[in-house]
């Protein structure tokens, strides 16, 4: 049994921060049902690559939505109905937690707030994410990573005083919101067990974003000054930075007196003293011992110095892409990458963290949109009419009207 294997959560996200929340509770046994409104669906889904040319190029199923929407089990309800919020209601009902990433008072419109629903399931756990959180003058602004990047700080933090302001590839903020939110739904459920009370939890992007910088964050606290903009070097050590090779670019991480004696032994350098070097002796030789570093560096592939820094227990790696580093021995050791049951299914980043019993697990590929309508609000007790009736209003739709449209189309 996994760690929420008794828990059943509403996920009334979208895009990513959202969806990679829900994500990380059902790669441990949560059973996800994720609900989308009929005619607008999550944006993910044709975001991205489209899927494999063998899976039939299923433009629903597009890179960015399958990255974070395994294990869940998809419905399509509209909540612009009153019927459609009064299902939602009865799924609440038989529910652990809702998570939701609208804007600010958005659920409170159509009756879904955490008031309206503790009033359906008292000891439930409702997470609210949004950009700027549920107080202060920017509540109902809208966002996205880029733009928390910005307002933040992270996009001024980043680079070197050449290419800063500099925005980080991957959205990294929006991961790092789902882990926060995650993490704060399971305090929750723990907190439940012992007191069995639900509460209302308020996850902001800009509060995560600034979790993330929380040593930048200290450093200005507590003298008034910005961390500086050292790009892919430090701003003193020579030990720990990158520098060009023979073939490609290597990131050297010597840190500690120690690893920078080894680090000049490797280098064939004499260098007494380096062990027990000050900061601001560093500092004095910093320009110095960058350009002895790089002069050797150039002198050997990248590969080289790879192992032979690693060899003496200083850190170092060679620059790789993403498709090198995902091919690397390294990484097909700790199975982070999985893959869903299912003859088509491409495998799938899982969890950073792997565990001696009962840990992350894929049980389902990513659902195509209202492929479990049906089956889920016959759990809750909705009969064949009933289902018949409501999808012919149009409040949700299931997964055969959906196949019928896209033949048509």
């Amino acid at each position: 049994m996994q760690a929420f294997s008794n828990i059943r959560i509403i996920d009334l996200t979208h895009v990513i921060a959202g969806p990679f929340c829900t994500y990380q509770l059902a790669v441990m046994g949560a059973d996800v049902i994720k609900i989308e409104p009929p005619n607008s669906p999550d944006m993910s889904r044709t975001s991205g690559a489209p899927s494999p040319a063998d899976a039939g190029n299923d433009t629903e199923l597009a890179s960015d939505f399958t990255a974070q929407n395994a294990n869940k089990r998809s419905v399509c309800i509209d909540l612009k109905t009153a019927r459609g919020v009064d299902i939602v209601r009865r799924l609440l009902a038989t529910a652990d937690v809702f998570v939701e990433n609208y804007r600010s008072g958005a659920m409170a419109k159509v009756g879904l707030d955490y008031p309206a629903v503790a009033a359906v399931k008292p000891d439930i756990i409702y997470c609210a994410i949004t950009g700027f959180g549920q107080r202060g003058p920017n509540a109902e602004r809208t966002a996205y990573d880029n733009v928390i990047q910005a307002y933040s700080g992270l996009m001024a933090a980043t680079g070197d005083a050449h290419s800063a302001p500099l925005k980080v590839g991957p959205p990294v903020l929006d991961y790092g919101t789902g882990i926060q939110a995650a993490f704060a739904i399971a305090a929750a459920l723990y907190q439940r067990s012992v007191t069995a009370k639900g509460q209302f939890i308020d996850v902001a992007m800009l509060d995560a974003a600034i979790m993330l910088m929380s040593s930048h964050v200290t450093r200005w606290q507590q003298c008034g000054e910005l961390s500086p903009l050292s790009g892919n070097n430090s701003a003193f050590n020579a030990g720990y930075g990158c520098y060009p090779s023979s073939d490609g670019l290597l990131m050297l991480g010597a840190n500690t007196g120690k690893q920078m004696a080894a680090m000049w032994a490797v280098l064939g350098v004499a260098n007494e003293g380096a062990e027990d070097m000050t900061e601001a002796a560093m500092r004095a030789r910093f320009n110095d011992d960058r350009r002895r570093i790089a002069a050797i560096l150039l002198t050997q592939s990248a590969e080289f110095w790879e192992r032979e820094f690693n060899r003496h227990r200083v850190p170092a790696a060679r620059v790789r892409r993403l498709d090198e580093a995902l091919a690397d021995r390294q990484l097909e050791s700790r199975s982070v990458l999985r893959q869903p049951p299912g003859a088509r299914a491409q495998a799938l980043p899982v969890a950073a963290f792997q565990t001696t019993d009962n840990g992350p697990a894929l049980t389902r590929p990513p659902p195509r949109l209202a492929q479990h309508t049906d089956e889920v609000l016959r759990e809750i007790g909705y009969g064949e009419r009933e289902l018949a009736q409501l999808q012919d209003e149009g409040v949700i739709k299931c997964a055969a009207t959906v196949a019928t449209t896209a033949t048509a189309d």
